[in-house]
């Protein structure tokens, strides 16, 4: 579990339920989502593992009074389908249960037993940077390394990680778990987040700042300038390192990556960037999918920090992402390369970004009487048809040839993509441009496209378009 004030109540439900069934359980305590699937593959009789399943409970980023649960196997993270399957079971077994029933299999010969399996985790990872720097004890000796854990379940990756490998750590925040998350949210999409830890870079003069969300299964850093390295400058400097070691491999990414990472991913790296859709288990499934064809990919990453690899069986854990970032600089320092943060932004100058990088969200009013009782996804299907329709009379716009979600088009120096939330009733509209201006003009045909759709709220594309 990470640290939700709720957390101990549905563990202890969760585990009654489970070893009523028979299941012998075992209790990690405060941990990380990409741990707890780790634990379907480490090989330790010790610790009873492998296990055969695991639950990680957490909300990820959300608010403090949100919770949730996520499942695995050894084969990942389970989907859709198998979530509404397991709902359905449970709908049923609740419908037939009986204080009498529960009795009875509460009888059943099952066990509960508490295991430390983060420090074998923490070891785990702990091992791949000195392996990285020719099996030296403390790779890391000499760097300054900071961590900003959001009070949420990131603060092992000081103690158990980065001080066995030799770093200063001071500096390091908010490293308490906290359900109530009192210093700022944990995400590193979150621009306070972002500004605590490049504040904790800066103050402390360190060479590198590092941010994880609330379940470590997201991360973010910061170099010692102050430089944010998240987003696509995340997912270059991640490509770049791949791609060293995998030359031509493809890079899956979510669909919301700007149009200078393709330039920097297949000019610079000699890479080929696979542009897919919003959502990680989306991404990491595309690359999965793309080896079982024969197209090589060893990297599958989203802007928001998710990131999976091959070599550490498709999990995206924040904490290994880091390793990697980690192994780079041990590496360096073992060639007699110095100069700190600088050997990982030098990897990342030659990627082109925009000067306005902006994501609005259009709303759709689901009791708007223009739905007429139907759902707001086929709402949000015909605008974007709509959409399409006008952009391809428009020569001064020019659709992507390959897209697999929403609209994506380009024009006036910049691009603009307008899909359909996995989620919710939103249109996210995303833009990139050199300048305002040329945003605006983006947005302005948008705006053009859409504005007859009554139950669609635009009133964030007029602030922006009339902002001065």
């Amino acid at each position: 579990m990470d640290k939700r004030l709720m957390a101990f109540y549905f563990q202890d439900a969760v585990s009654q339920g489970l070893m009523s069934a028979g299941v012998d359980v075992l209790h990690f305590g405060l941990a990380s989502t990409p741990a707890m699937f780790n634990s379907t593959l480490t090989e330790n009789e010790e610790v009873r593992c492998p296990v055969d399943g695991s639950i990680m409970i957490t909300a990820s980023h959300l608010p403090y009074n949100r919770n949730g649960f996520k499942f695995f196997t050894n084969a990942g993270g389970l989907g859709k389908a198998d979530i509404k399957d397991i709902l359905e079971r449970a709908s049923e077994i609740y419908k037939k249960f009986t204080g009498e029933g529960l009795q009875k299999s509460q009888g059943r010969s099952a066990s509960v037993r508490r295991v430390d399996y983060m420090a074998i985790y923490a070891s785990d990872l702990v091992q791949a940077v000195r392996k990285a720097a020719g099996n030296k004890e403390k790779p890391l000796e000499g760097f300054h390394i900071v961590v900003d854990a959001g009070n949420g379940a990131g603060g092992f990756f000081v103690d158990k990680v980065l001080k066995p490998l030799g770093a200063v750590t001071s500096g390091s925040q908010f490293l308490e778990p906290n359900g109530m998350f009192p210093n700022h949210i944990p995400n590193p999409e979150d621009k306070a987040a972002m500004r605590a830890i490049t504040q904790a870079v800066l103050s402390n003069k360190a060479d590198l700042g590092i941010i994880f969300d609330t379940d470590v299964d997201r991360s973010a850093a910061v170099d010692s300038a102050g430089r944010e390295l998240n987003r696509n400058r995340l997912i270059a400097l991640l490509s770049a390192i791949i791609l060293e070691e995998h030359p031509g491999t493809t890079i899956v990414t979510d669909s919301v990556t700007s149009d200078g990472l393709t330039v920097f991913i297949e000019k610079k790296l000699g890479g080929k960037h696979h542009r897919f859709k919003r959502g990680y288990k989306n991404v990491i499934d595309e690359a999965i999918r793309l080896n079982s064809i024969g197209e090589e990919s060893h990297l599958a990453i989203e802007t928001s920090g998710h990131g999976a690899l091959k070599e550490n069986h498709w999990l995206d854990d924040g904490a290994y992402l880091m390793v990697k970032l980690l192994n780079k600089l041990a590496s360096a320092r073992a060639s007699g390369m110095e100069g700190g943060s600088k050997v990982l932004t030098n990897l990342v100058d030659d990627l082109q970004e925009a000067a306005v990088t902006v994501e609005l969200r259009l709303k759709i009013d689901q009791n708007h009487v223009d739905l007429k009782g139907g759902f707001f996804r086929e709402y949000g299907e015909a605008v974007l048809k709509h959409l399409e329709n006008v952009v391809d009379s428009d020569p001064k716009l020019v659709k992507a040839p390959v897209n697999y979600e929403g609209i994506r088009v380009s024009g006036f120096g910049g691009w603009f993509l307008l899909r359909l939330s996995l989620h919710d009733p939103v249109l996210p509209l995303n833009i990139e441009a050199p300048s305002h201006d040329e945003a605006v003009k983006l947005a302005l045909a948008v705006h053009e496209a859409v504005r007859e759709f009554r139950a669609l709220d635009t009133s964030s594309l007029d602030k922006f378009i009339h902002r001065t």
